[in-house]
């Protein structure tokens, strides 16, 4: 594992009531800590879709990533956030094939959506934590979309039936 690194886990996707933007908001493991970071309305879509485990018909495209790196026995073993410049965060997708190490480049978006399918950590460089990092009490989108989905109702004795 990369030394120094903040593990986070994606608490909420947040809606901007005045713009088509979503934002993902990642909690420190450790500390009451946040990260935020604007994505567009489908990868937030695809970041929902793999944490309330809705099954598709169909593969969408970070679950046919996930099953490429399948069908090469390569293992995704975190994803990480390397980098904020101009306001653009830098995604890494780190997987591990044939007992090396590969660092794939990715956007950050991308990452965290693949890291919600194959469930694995997502890891924050430090200097991204200190420059972007907010506290609780401090401005963040009105909206929210849970990151989890309530647990279905217990199935009806005719239910379990079908």
């Amino acid at each position: 594992m990369s030394s120094g690194m903040v593990e986070v886990v994606i608490d909420s996707i947040r809606v901007h009531l005045m713009a088509p933007q979503r934002v993902v908001v990642l909690k420190q493991v450790n500390a009451e800590r946040y990260l935020t970071i604007w994505v567009g309305p489908y990868e937030a879509e695809a970041i929902t879709v793999a944490l309330q485990e809705v099954e598709m018909v169909r593969p969408l495209t970070h679950d046919l990533l996930k099953n490429v790196f399948k069908a090469f026995n390569a293992r995704i073993v975190r994803v990480e956030i390397v980098k904020l410049q101009d306001d653009i965060y830098y995604g890494n997708i780190v997987a591990e094939a044939d007992g090396r190490e590969i660092h794939i480049d990715s956007r950050s978006s991308d990452a965290i959506a693949i890291a919600a399918r194959a469930h694995a950590p997502i890891m924050v460089h430090p200097s991204v934590m200190e420059s972007a990092g907010v506290e609780p009490d401090q401005d963040m989108p009105e909206t929210i979309i849970p990151a989890r989905k309530e647990p279905p109702p217990p199935l009806t004795d005719d239910a379990s039936d079908r």
